[in-house]
């Protein structure tokens, strides 16, 4: 968390004081959608990657705005307006409600039914839980398979240490399943992927805004993932993602595409590329908002997701018989 504190107090540095102007608004409905149209305008980062053209969505909101006559309203056209971006990582908070965009995983297969992960195949009713982290051997005795369903979750090098130890005889390797990972903290995701490489590495690239244009961003600054010099898993070792592995599991997938023993299986991830940042419009209400993009290692954007080295898909059939198509398909790769 420290990490990321002082991130963002860079950010902060870099922006010239007239990007306090969103704030310069009165309390009305129109000053609340000027200050929210500024701050996205002025301080947003993806404006111009996804083609948006945010002075006609100006001119198509500012209209609705002018005849809606409740707070009720007030923040469901707000909450449209800022739909547009198409950006899981936008957000409008009020006292009663919260604005989201869900259709970046809505709009594809969910590929992971957690039912299936505790049958006696997979991790069954005995399994271990150890930073958050719920882990059992499968395939035999095999292969390691862990579930870990939140960056938020916090682990320690003991954790992984004592789970590495269980594992210590599963010689064909580990699977790590991130599948419905919405995220959580950065630096978690950064601990997390140090564990599987043996040197230093850049990873991925960011930049961040430095002035009010769409495009004005400062160089990029390589993002290293180091390595953890007392705890290695030096065996093969797959990550199982899909739509919901978002954010900081977006970044963590990033990172372990570069892993000397790793393969990615499963389906694209559901992206958040941009480092997360609030401010706050005159009425009291909060809007976070993607500030920073991130790369990956040849500065391809990762908004949108990262591509599996191995597509698979949850198959009907499997389901029906217990089995999960993209653990099993993870388990022949070890194999």
């Amino acid at each position: 968390m420290k990490k990321n504190i002082l991130i963002l107090l860079f950010v902060i540095g870099l922006l010239p004081s007239c990007m306090d102007e969103p704030m310069m608004q009165p309390n009305t409905n129109a000053g609340n959608f000027e200050a929210l149209w500024k701050i996205i305008d002025m301080r947003y980062c993806y404006l111009d990657y996804k083609h948006i053209n945010w002075d006609s969505i100006h001119t198509v909101y500012k209209a609705r705005v002018d005849t809606v006559k409740t707070q009720l309203s007030l923040f469901s056209v707000l909450g449209q307006m800022l739909d547009e971006l198409k950006d899981g990582h936008v957000n409008l908070y009020s006292d009663f409600d919260l604005s989201r965009y869900w259709k970046w995983f809505t709009d594809y297969p969910a590929n992971f039914d957690s039912k299936l992960i505790y049958n006696e195949r997979y991790l069954g009713a005995g399994y271990m839980i150890a930073g958050g982290m719920r882990y059992q051997k499968i395939d035999g005795g095999k292969i390691g398979y862990i579930y870990y369903g939140s960056f938020s979750d916090t682990f320690s090098d003991t954790n992984i240490s004592y789970i590495f130890k269980y594992f210590a005889d599963c010689k064909n390797g580990l699977i790590i399943d991130v599948r419905d990972n919405g995220g959580g903290y950065l630096d978690l995701s950064e601990q997390l992927a140090s564990y599987f490489f043996t040197k230093e590495t850049v990873t991925g690239y960011m930049n961040h805004k430095t002035g009010n244009g769409h495009s004005d961003f400062s160089k990029p600054t390589e993002i290293k993932t180091k390595t953890n010099a007392n705890l290695q898993w030096q065996r093969p070792v797959v990550i199982l993602t899909n739509r919901m592995s978002f954010s900081a599991t977006n970044a963590f997938v990033c990172r372990m595409k570069l892993a000397p023993n790793a393969t990615i299986v499963g389906d694209q991830t559901g992206g958040g590329g941009g480092l997360p940042m609030s401010s706050e419009i005159p009425n009291g209400w909060m809007v976070r908002f993607s500030t920073s993009p991130m790369y990956d290692v040849n500065m391809n954007q990762i908004e949108w997701g990262i591509v599996p080295d191995v597509k698979d898909s949850l198959k009907a059939s499997d389901r029906a018989n217990g089995y999960d198509t993209i653990i099993e398909r993870a388990i022949t790769i070890l194999k």
